[in-house]
């Protein structure tokens, strides 16, 4: 009887441990941090415990948490509770950060930090903390260093550092002298971890700077700090102690092994960069994931360097997350020598382009062509230095003309002096020498101020040519996205930006290939125009009858610009629209005149006309809001005649 109530027993444990395997899921999504975020009352206490939750999406994703946020904002803002307002915009500027959109989380975050004066120490914190992480990611560090400032000067964060934002815009050799100056000091004598961490970065900032045999030095007095830590006895260790001090050895070997391929010494760094990917892969979970790709890479080229190319190509072959630009290009570069090694010319010329075709976008972003001048708003930094450079050199060279000019009165002025004062043929001699001398003198500026002109107007051409380069380059990276872009919306979104973007390019063009490089002739710009748009909507071109009357008229390129993307809205939209039951018959008609005072400008066509509800479209077509905005930017209004047959627009500017 005994015997088998133990046996009941034994199966009542085996059928409770059963169901805790069985239904594990339901308590872990019972834990889900949003669900409890959703139970605490009030704004504050909501704030409180979104800040304090690390791994808040742990169970719902960001997105899920933006969509919780947007409701508790909308009550707040009918009931108009200002400061729950307040803190569900702060909590929504957080998700926007969280999920990637880091502009989006700028301007929520500016908006919270105008109205600073009626916010506690702890708000101001939370948003300068996200202004900084924002422009962190996006790298613009002189808003970021501007930011920190802000919180040095407000005393809202305490040891406001700067080092590591150095470190990001590659002044490695700053970044370690502050990081020593400040956080370096603050490390106790008898704190041999973070002594230990401490190398490691110095190291670390003079790896970076080139600096490889300097760096061994700080990388083992970090192994050596570690080593004491490890075996210190007296202080008793967790596991996760131990496993950082794992993965701290195995970071600083992997260090070392760089610095040594950095000197050329790729024997002595394959056992270092070998132990230390094996360990760091252990302890993962990615937070050592760029140490990890980093330390591949090293390892791969030292194996290259050796001949081991069998080896260094399983490693450049395996698949990283989240690989990095810098990263992607020395991948490329090796795998481009391991092909060349093998005389597989062909693969590694591909990989060599797709490394140009990296920096050259790189490139493109640094001078942010693609941002200003994609969506219309015109003006070129370097064009419009180059501008002023060639102004003042115009002043100087004024300036010389009238200092040579003064001279040559003052010398005439001593020739008459000496003739009244009978000093003979001497003196006749000796002022006509000095004219002679000063003619030449004459002769070289002018021949060096002609020759400074030459060149300004030489260095203008070459930055239109460059900037109308650097459009295509947009243009064909528009073509790019278009072929890999299934969605029927995005495919012709793309067309219309590469569009607006090759009518700018016209411009550039234009202009570089004139003589007066301050206007341009619009008759045969506008025809060049049209020829350019006219295969984008109709590949076997159109039978509309186009007449452009702007002959004679030159306008400079502050109101040229405008009018390319203005007519460019209009032709694409009689291509588009005009004319849906054929061409044959369709007309446009381009009138534009400029008398030096006021000018006038009409497009007409005989299509179908607007629709009724042209205010409304107006408001939802960007080709309508992007033409408004042009003219408005021209100074003037826009007037749409819908009375007769087609419809006509026009207006007047100065």
């Amino acid at each position: 009887m005994l015997l088998e109530g133990k046996k009941l027993l034994n199966l009542l444990s085996i059928l409770f441990l059963g169901l805790t395997l069985l239904y594990p899921q339901e308590e872990v999504r019972d834990n889900d941090p949003l669900i409890e975020f959703q139970e605490t009352e009030g704004a504050s206490s909501k704030l409180k415990f979104f800040v304090q939750t690390p791994n808040r999406y742990v169970q719902s994703s960001a997105y899920d948490w933006l969509e919780a946020v947007m409701v508790y904002l909308g009550t707040a803002e009918k009931i108009k509770d200002s400061s729950a307002i307040y803190t569900y915009r702060l909590m929504q500027a957080q998700l926007y950060n969280d999920i990637g959109d880091f502009d989006k989380s700028i301007a929520l975050a500016k908006e919270l930090y105008d109205v600073t004066d009626s916010l506690d120490t702890r708000s101001i914190t939370l948003v300068l903390r996200l202004l900084d992480d924002n422009y962190g990611n996006l790298q613009m560090f002189d808003k970021q260093i501007e930011t920190r400032e802000k919180m040095q000067h407000l005393g809202v964060i305490e040891g406001v550092r700067f080092y590591d934002i150095y470190a990001s815009m590659g002044l490695y050799r700053k970044a370690m002298n502050q990081y020593i100056q400040t956080d370096g000091i603050a490390v106790p004598d008898n704190d041999h971890l973070g002594l230990a961490k401490h190398h490691n970065k110095v190291g670390y900032y003079l790896f970076k700077d080139k600096s490889a045999a300097t760096a061994i030095n700080e990388f083992n007095k970090a192994l050596g700090y570690l080593k004491v830590y490890n075996n210190d006895i007296s202080k008793q260790k967790s596991e996760n102690d131990i496993f950082e001090s794992e993965a701290l050895r195995a970071e600083i070997e992997g260090n070392i092994g760089k610095c040594h391929v950095l000197l050329k010494e790729h024997i002595e760094a394959i056992p270092l960069l070998t132990d230390g990917i094996k360990v760091l892969k252990e302890f993962n979970h990615g937070r050592y994931g760029q140490h990890i790709m980093d330390n591949t890479l090293a390892l791969a080229e030292a194996h290259l360097k050796l001949e081991n190319n069998r080896t260094a190509k399983r490693l450049l072959d395996e698949e990283f997350e989240d690989m990095g630009i810098q990263q992607e290009i020395k991948r490329n570069k090796l795998l481009a020598t391991y092909h060349e090694k093998f005389e597989n010319y062909k693969s590694s010329t591909a990989l060599l382009k797709r490394n140009q075709q990296i920096t050259d976008s790189l490139k493109t972003n640094e001078v942010s062509i693609l941002n200003q001048q994609l969506v219309a708003i015109v003006g070129d930094s370097d064009l419009e230095n180059s501008r002023r450079i060639i102004n003042e050199q115009k002043l100087a060279n004024e300036k010389i003309r009238s200092e040579i000019q003064a001279k040559d009165e003052r010398i005439n002025l001593v020739f008459i002096s000496l003739i009244f004062t009978l000093l003979g043929f001497a003196g006749l001699v000796y002022a006509y020498m000095k004219s002679i001398k000063n003619q030449r003198l004459i002769a070289d500026q002018k021949h060096i101020i002609e020759n400074s002109l030459k060149e300004k107007d030489s260095l203008l051409k070459e930055i239109h040519h460059r900037v109308k380069n650097n459009l295509q380059m947009v243009s064909s990276l528009l073509s790019l996205q278009t072929r890999n872009t299934k969605s029927k919306a995005a495919i012709v979104a793309l067309e219309e930006g590469k569009s607006r973007v090759k009518a700018m390019a016209l411009i550039h063009q234009k202009l570089y290939q004139n003589d007066d490089l301050s206007v341009i002739e619009m008759q045969g710009y506008i025809e060049s125009l049209i020829n350019s748009v006219q295969p984008v909507y109709k590949k076997g071109g159109h039978n509309i009858s186009i007449t452009v009357d702007a002959e004679g008229t030159e306008l400079d390129i502050d109101r040229a610009i405008p009018f390319g993307l203005i007519l460019n809205e209009l032709v694409s939209n009689t291509f588009k629209y005009a004319f849906p039951e054929g061409d044959d018959d369709g007309k446009i008609y381009i009138h534009l005149r400029n008398n030096g005072q006021e000018g006038y400008f009409e497009y007409a066509d005989n299509g179908v006309g607007l629709p009724e509800d042209t205010e409304e479209r107006t408001n939802n077509s960007m080709g309508l809001r992007l033409i408004n905005r042009l003219v408005n930017q021209l100074q003037s209004k826009l007037n749409i005649d819908r009375n007769k047959e087609g419809v006509r627009f026009w207006f007047n500017f100065n």
